[in-house]
């Protein structure tokens, strides 16, 4: 993982939103007011004007309005009906921004964006957003797995889960979701986000990664799916020993499992944890073919 640098608290105006319109707790809402932190993340999402640029929850348009200024087209999902209608009210005029109104996880992303960036004759594909803290992972997990081809991914997220997610494969920071990302995409820390460059101002602060989708992932492996099988069912008792651990698989009895990770070189009484990608490639191949 490469690091760039960390911002200063600034406190900033509140929002200019819509009328009417409040945060909604419910829905994770949380708008971005620092100018600073806007502009860094706009550098730092590589956006041209041959990109395409699929925003998640776009909110009041503090991304919006400065990426459709830069990119060739700009896709927003936003789950709340009232952050759509306020947009396209602000987007009014703008031929190059186009809203929908749905949850990003029911999203036909691939569909989406292919059939957008035929239509526009555009080059690239570059997803940004300011995710959800409470559905942050599967986010994330769904943006990697869509098969989209994008360039990179570049969201704001809790600095706790960024942090785990950042963090190297076989070390005491990772977690379940450190291995599938360093699968798929190299990590770049763009800067922490303190909690006061939001209103409402959060109990907590973010930080915003650069996620840079390899050409062929990290390691290869016999199967993806067993793979990540493996590193949920390792993560899934963190305190269990890997041996113990995996037999929340429920297909291998311990004897198999024991083998499959002495074949693979890995100590039974070693904790996830410490295993690094290559390790879990090894055991998931071993698995594949017990």
């Amino acid at each position: 993982m490469s690091k760039r640098k960390r911002v200063q608290s600034r406190r900033g105006p509140r929002p200019k939103g819509f009328a009417g319109v409040r945060p909604d707790k419910a829905l994770g809402q949380n708008f971005l007011i620092d100018e600073g932190v806007i502009s860094e993340i706009i550098e730092a999402s590589g956006v041209t004007e041959d990109t395409l640029v699929l925003e998640i929850g776009p909110g009041t348009g503090a991304l919006t309005l400065p990426l459709a200024e830069r990119a060739g087209r700009v896709i927003a999902v936003d789950l709340d009906p009232e952050m759509i209608h306020g947009l396209k009210i602000k987007t009014f005029g703008m031929d190059n921004v186009e809203l929908i109104l749905g949850d990003i996880l029911q999203t036909d992303i691939k569909g989406i964006t292919e059939q957008k960036m035929q239509e526009f004759g555009l080059k690239e594909l570059r997803i940004i957003g300011n995710l959800p803290y409470y559905i942050t992972t599967p986010i994330i997990m769904k943006l990697l797995e869509a098969d989209t081809g994008a360039k990179s991914i570049t969201v704001m997220m809790q600095k706790e889960v960024g942090d785990r997610i950042a963090a190297e494969p076989g070390t005491r920071a990772s977690g379940a979701i450190t291995y599938p990302v360093h699968y798929y995409a190299s990590v770049t820390e763009v800067t922490d986000v303190p909690r006061e460059c939001f209103y409402p101002v959060p109990g907590v602060d973010s930080v915003v990664l650069r996620l840079d989708l390899r050409d062929e992932p990290k390691v290869k492996v016999k199967s993806e799916e067993m793979l990540m099988r493996c590193v949920k069912a390792g993560f899934s008792m963190r305190r269990k020993t890997l041996l113990n651990a995996l037999t929340s698989l429920g297909d291998y009895d311990k004897n198999t499992l024991s083998e499959a990770l002495e074949k693979a070189g890995i100590d039974p009484g070693r904790r996830a944890e410490t295993l690094s990608l290559e390790d879990f490639a090894k055991l998931s191949d071993n698995l594949q073919e017990a």
